[in-house]
């Protein structure tokens, strides 16, 4: 099984003194477009008036065009520990045991604006850039990374893949069509029965589901092994609409 994460805005600062090495990112097919991003983007933080109006950022969130300035020198952290926010928050990977974290970094991909989807292990320096985003010297980003992504995930020939992105990130790589997958919902139910989307709880209860896979390392090849893995570790996913599944919060 594949899990594809989306990234966060928020990311904790610092890291090792150890460069970004592209090469060593998983999915290596992607390496020409992620040298591609990081380029655009770096010469694009050279200026920071024009840079801050093609980012769209605020006066307090400037700073973070010197980050972009140096993604290829600056200090990295595994990406799983470089986002933070709700989902990160929730799935708390700082606090997991090694084989937790190596089931992580055998099984999870979180999707980057400017690297793609890299491994939850990978190590990445932070910077700012959305999904949405233009960058000069490259199509828009959805164009840039779509097809090299589908195609990247078809290459790692998955058995299964549960897919926890944003929208805006599933257009960034949409899973190919002959692979076996599902779209994760998160759900409540309210007490009249009826069931209702989360905004703010959906991100939380996804960290919450990576949390329990890593720490229980199932081996899951297909949607019918992920419902069965459910019902004995105390996670209520059920059957959604087309294509998606349930997690019930």
């Amino acid at each position: 099984m594949l899990i594809l994460l989306p990234p966060s805005e928020t990311k904790r600062p610092g890291g090792r003194e150890r460069a970004l090495d592209i090469g060593a990112l998983a999915l290596p097919e992607l390496r020409a477009a992620r040298d591609a991003a990081v380029d655009a983007l770096v010469a694009l933080s050279g200026d920071e008036e024009h840079a801050a109006r093609v980012l769209k950022l605020s006066p307090r969130q400037r700073p973070d065009i010197a980050h972009n300035a140096t993604l290829r020198t600056a200090p990295t952290l595994p990406a799983v520990d470089r986002y933070t926010g709700v989902l990160f928050d929730a799935l708390d990977a700082a606090t997991l045991d090694a084989a937790s974290r190596r089931w992580l970094g055998a099984h999870v991909l979180i999707h980057s604006a400017p690297f793609g989807p890299v491994g939850a292990l990978d190590a990445i320096p932070t910077y700012r850039l959305a999904a949405g985003t233009a960058l000069p010297g490259i199509p828009p980003l959805r164009r840039h990374w779509a097809g090299e992504v589908t195609e990247a995930l078809r290459a790692a020939a998955p058995s299964f893949i549960l897919d926890l992105r944003s929208e805006a990130y599933v257009d960034l790589g949409p899973v190919p069509a002959e692979v076996d997958s599902a779209y994760l919902r998160v759900v409540t139910i309210g007490e009249d029965g009826v069931t209702r989307a989360l905004n703010h709880f959906n991100k939380h209860g996804k960290g919450a589901v990576v949390r329990r896979l890593a720490q229980t390392r199932p081996r899951i090849a297909t949607r019918k092994a992920l419902m069965a893995w459910a019902d004995t570790a105390g996670v209520a996913l059920r059957d959604g609409a087309s294509g998606e599944i349930d997690l019930v919060v």
